[in-house]
């Protein structure tokens, strides 16, 4: 009786060792997709913000990192 319980005292940390490494251990590596290629960083031509290229909005002058600035920077440089 005493060598079963010795037995089960084993398996149970053993099953729990087991538990812990698998949490510990990253995922397998499966054909994750590649990380996206850097963007260029582009300046606001009226705040002087860098952001990514896919974010910037385009407008006479420059680039911009939203339509407020577009419109200001627009407002006060009008077409000669």
């Amino acid at each position: 009786m005493k060598f079963l319980l010795v037995l089960l005292a084993v398996l149970v940390l053993l099953w729990l060792l087991r538990g812990s490494v698998q949490r510990r251990m990253p995922p397998p590596r499966g054909k994750a997709a590649a990380p996206p290629a850097p963007q260029p960083m582009l300046r606001c031509a009226l705040c002087g913000t860098h952001l990514p290229r896919d974010e910037a909005l385009p407008g006479r002058g420059g680039v911009f990192c939203d339509d407020a600035h577009r419109a200001a920077f627009e407002k006060s440089h009008p077409e000669s």
